[in-house]
């Protein structure tokens, strides 16, 4: 038999599985024995055919610092990007989205893989803007505890989509390592939070992701965003009401979440 990495077969099952929930906005159980990832390698194999499957431009990207036994990267689709609209889709089927507040650093430029590592000074250099962002949180697994990190990996990690708000003055990101999260409805306090990033630089996830890409032969193209870590978890605020999010003094965004139809 081979093994899984030479079977396509069960990379293309699993891919499919996924990216009919992720376009449906369903949910099932774990993936079928025979093509459950059992590894990170397996995992990322799944995720890059559900970006290939899906032919949907990679407009965006999340990440966050890796472990011993994991890493956190996940591309993020452009029909799924919403930029300062006043209304955001989301599937949902409790009434409420699941939102990590999280900064957007937005490329200014491509950054092509190559065979030298790109520098400190040469990634900041090819940021073009921050933003305020949410991330939209969603998964594709009835039971979601059920699943190991890797069936996550290979679903996406969580996300849904993202919500890109207005550009920020923040040319030192590393100065944004703590500020409050205040979520509010109707002009009335929802939730409040002391917000600390995970990975304390903001940028060192970013920097991690680049370099992570490039060794995998991976293009990053002008106008995508890369998103590092929530601020306050996943609060789940309602739908159909007006979500003002303040994050510090930088700035606040509004927005209303609408439930997604299937196509």
């Amino acid at each position: 038999m081979p093994s899984f990495h030479t079977d396509q077969q069960r990379i293309s099952e699993a891919g499919a599985i996924l990216l009919e929930r992720r376009r449906n906005g369903s949910k099932g159980e774990r993936l079928p024995q025979s093509c459950r990832p059992q590894n990170l390698d397996q995992a990322l194999a799944i995720q890059a055919e559900v970006s290939i499957q899906s032919a949907d431009r990679i407009a965006a990207w999340k990440c966050g610092m890796p472990g011993t036994d994991k890493v956190v990267l996940a591309p993020i689709y452009a029909s799924t990007v919403f930029q300062e609209t006043e209304t955001c889709e989301v599937w949902s089927d409790q009434q409420c989205a699941r939102i990590e507040p999280e900064l957007a650093f937005i490329l200014g430029h491509d950054l092509p893989a190559r065979a030298a590592s790109y520098t400190v000074a040469e990634i900041d250099a090819a940021i073009k803007e921050t933003r305020l962002a949410l991330e939209l949180i969603g998964t594709r697994y009835s039971d979601p505890d059920a699943a190991s990190f890797a069936e996550h990996l290979a679903d996406g990690l969580f996300n849904q989509g993202l919500y890109l708000g207005p550009v920020i003055q923040a040319d030192n990101a590393t100065n944004l390592q703590t500020m409050p999260i205040t979520i509010s409805l109707a002009g009335q306090t929802f939730q409040e939070f002391s917000g600390v990033h995970p990975a304390g630089n903001t940028r060192a996830p970013l920097y991690w992701l680049i370099e992570f890409l490039r060794n995998r032969g991976q293009d990053l193209q002008a106008g995508q965003a890369i998103i590092t870590g929530s601020y306050a978890g996943s609060p789940d605020v309602p739908l159909h009401e007006d979500i003002n999010v303040s994050f510090g003094q930088l700035g606040k965004l509004q927005v209303r979440f609408i439930s997604k139809s299937p196509a």
